[in-house]
């Protein structure tokens, strides 16, 4: 009886774990999948087609770095009580404050713009029209932040997260040869020398793991979630779980696309997607399904992103627990940015890859700004107390942002002059 005591015990302590970690989880996981959005599906493709297995230790190599980045948000976001867009204000003054918050809001709208493509792309591969995708998007969007409660958003937006594990089966299906990826893909190496090919896909698989909207968002979602000091742990867990999670499934695109399309050029997952239907009819649908569920969680979590720092900034009401009258202008804001971006998408011959391309740059110029930002708050003795980063932690995140800061640089100047590096 007695071991059968301490079974049922432990089996209350283990379910109580449980239960906790389900009631704090969130940001974290949300953050981290919904980065996997259209463009970085597209990207994880094309880098499977172009390489195979070879850059699978790459992104293995990503975890860490996009942990380290977005924990440092946990913590902020739980001491200060503030988002991204007031500490900045806060601590650098209005200039900075606005330089961050212009620039992000730009950014976030065309990013937002994009993963309209990707959603409406992947659904007419099944015969919906465009203006119907941006409709029911725009519909389901309204509905999910209008309940009033950030708990009920979240654990929608989680249901989203869990469908992005639809990459994994199509790994399966397609059988890829595990020998091949162990030995092309575990041990670093750069397929065909280190060239402004292998550059370029190497900058664009940063960029898809680390953005700006991602900081101003989770801590946002810290703030609004009501996290404590007491949870900081478990917010840590969380994020943990979450970079494992996107990198994961980059890694199952990556050994889907490096098993069935190597060698064969596309422009967009969609047509990644539609390639592969004429293959493995199961496996193309899959890929169209993810893509959608990969642009509306970028969608979700990126819009809230810019009405959470928008809301921020002019002292206005900004938390999904504010019913709309309490907060009017954080959701006009909120579906301003979303109508107007799906709405370009309907528009005849927009420049849609001029704004993919203008994002990549955008993006890459905001982000080291953002980075160095985020680690000076973090070492303010003042406002994070015990909390403030130690050695350790600011030897590891001056690495993040010099490297970052210097690939990102030159990311940029590849994307304007793609012959600097050949």
């Amino acid at each position: 009886m007695k071991i059968f005591s301490k079974l049922y015990y432990e089996y209350r302590r283990i379910w109580k774990i449980i239960v906790l970690y389900l009631i704090i989880s969130g940001p974290g996981i949300v953050v981290m999948v919904a980065d996997n959005d259209a463009a970085g599906i597209t990207t994880y493709a094309a880098t499977g087609a172009k390489f195979g297995y070879n850059l699978i230790w790459f992104l293995l190599f990503l975890v860490p770095i996009a942990y380290f980045v977005q924990e440092m948000t946990v913590r902020l976001g739980v001491i200060t009580k503030r988002g991204h867009a007031e500490s900045v204000f806060d601590a650098f003054g209005s200039f900075w404050g606005w330089f961050s918050l212009t620039n992000l809001m730009i950014v976030n709208w065309l990013t937002l713009i994009t993963e309209f493509v990707g959603m409406t792309a992947a659904l007419n591969l099944f015969g919906v029209p465009p203006y119907i995708t941006v409709t029911g998007v725009c519909i389901l969007m309204g509905i999910m932040v209008l309940n009033g409660r950030y708990w009920t958003w979240e654990k929608i937006a989680l249901t989203f997260c869990a469908l992005n594990l639809i990459y994994i089966p199509c790994a399966f299906i397609v059988n890829p040869p595990i020998s091949a990826i162990i030995n092309d893909g575990f041990i670093p190496n750069f397929p065909g020398g280190f060239n402004n090919t292998v550059f370029f896909f190497l900058m664009a698989n940063i960029g898809t793991t680390i953005a700006p909207w991602m900081l101003y968002f989770q801590q946002s979602a810290v703030v609004d979630k009501g996290m404590k000091e007491k949870d900081i742990p478990w917010g840590k867990f969380d994020t943990m779980v979450g970079a494992i999670l996107t990198i994961v499934v980059a890694i199952f695109i990556v050994i889907v696309a490096g098993t069935v399309l190597r060698g064969v050029e596309f422009e967009s997952a969609a047509q990644a997607a539609q390639k592969l239907m004429g293959m493995n009819k199961y496996v193309g649908s899959f890929l169209a399904v993810g893509l959608f569920n990969a642009g509306l969680l970028g969608a979700i979590c990126i819009s809230l992103a810019s009405s959470w720092a928008f809301g921020e900034i002019f002292g206005w009401a900004h938390s999904l627990n504010n019913k709309i009258k309490e907060a009017p202008w954080f959701y006009a804001n909120y579906f301003i940015t979303l109508i107007s971006a799906g709405l370009v998408v309907l528009i005849p011959k927009a420049p849609l890859v001029l704004i993919t391309l203008l994002v990549q740059v955008v993006s890459a110029m905001l982000l080291p700004a953002t980075l160095v930002f985020l680690l000076l708050l973090l070492n303010d003795k003042k406002s994070m107390g015990e909390y403030k980063n130690n050695l350790f932690q600011n030897i590891i995140g001056i690495s993040i942002v010099t490297l970052i800061i210097v690939l990102s640089t030159l990311y940029a100047i590849s994307v304007i002059f793609p012959n600097l590096f050949k």
